[in-house]
């Protein structure tokens, strides 16, 4: 699997940052905004955004929609997979729909490479079961529940904010942000990535045998989850150093678009990131 470092709007990056071997920048006026054009030229060329490396099949389309806030999220609570977890509040609510709104739009009158969403799986904790709830109410879609997309298992860290981590279990916090150790009795950042990353997979190779059987079309699903299983599926897939994962941000209720490019047998040759932590507000 070869992971494309790309911008924002899932723009290869400038020549500049990757060496003396990298591909031209691209015209970036097609991607991610309403008013652009859907085609740009590369030196007389089709779109960066729709070259795919060979013998690969129509790409799928990974949405990862953070959780809108909890009052958890406001007091900086640790609210790991070991507990259902709280509700959103009224504030969480207003996001989960607006998000919702954000991602009806997609393939339609924004993010119109990407197309129209067709199925929404949610994290089973209450938040993300809300926000998921928000988003297939939009989109007509049933919502299906997947743990792999839950949050990080903080073990005797649930409930407590970093100061009072730090306080007590001095630099391991920072350990665990480092993805060096995992939280006591529960999970690293590592962990999680690779956890999300088994969903990730599953689902290439299920859009592989749909098109295998007749049905090759480009798709696109939602996947509501939080926020250390979507830092860490980013960084997993962009091929970071697992040190750098605990730096990457999703706010809530933000949008974070994942392309892949898969082989027929099922395995993905390419991950583009296409957007990281888009909000609606």
């Amino acid at each position: 699997m070869r992971a494309r470092p790309t911008g924002w709007d899932g723009v290869i990056m400038p020549s500049s940052s990757l060496g003396p071997d990298a591909i031209p920048e691209p015209d970036i006026s097609d991607l991610g905004t309403e008013e652009a054009p859907q085609e740009a030229s590369v030196r007389g060329g089709g779109s960066l955004f729709h070259t795919a490396p060979p013998g690969v099949i129509s790409p799928l389309t990974l949405v990862f929609v953070r959780h809108g806030v909890t009052d958890m999220t406001l007091t900086h609570c640790l609210s790991g997979s070991s507990k259902p977890g709280p509700k959103l509040n009224a504030e969480g609510r207003a996001q989960a729909n607006a998000a919702a709104d954000a991602l009806y739009r997609m393939g339609r009158d924004r993010w119109r490479n990407v197309p129209t969403i067709s199925r929404v799986l949610a994290s089973p904790m209450v938040r993300t079961q809300e926000t998921g709830r928000a988003i297939g109410m939009r989109l007509g879609v049933d919502v299906e529940t997947d743990v792999r997309l839950r949050e990080a298992h903080f073990g005797l860290w649930e409930g407590r904010t970093g100061h009072e981590i730090a306080e007590q279990y001095g630099d391991e916090i920072h350990q665990w942000r480092f993805g060096e150790i995992p939280a006591p009795g529960g999970e690293s950042i590592p962990e999680v990535g690779e956890r999300v990353d088994g969903l990730v997979r599953e689902l290439a190779r299920e859009h592989v045998a749909r098109c295998a059987a007749g049905d090759d079309a480009r798709r696109a699903y939602a996947l509501a989850s939080h926020a250390v299983a979507i830092k860490a599926i980013v960084g997993l897939s962009m091929e970071m150093d697992p040190r750098m994962w605990g730096s990457i941000w999703p706010r809530p209720a933000s949008v974070t678009i994942l392309e892949l490019r898969v082989d027929p047998k099922g395995e993905i040759a390419e991950r583009h990131l296409l957007c990281l932590g888009e909000t609606s507000s």
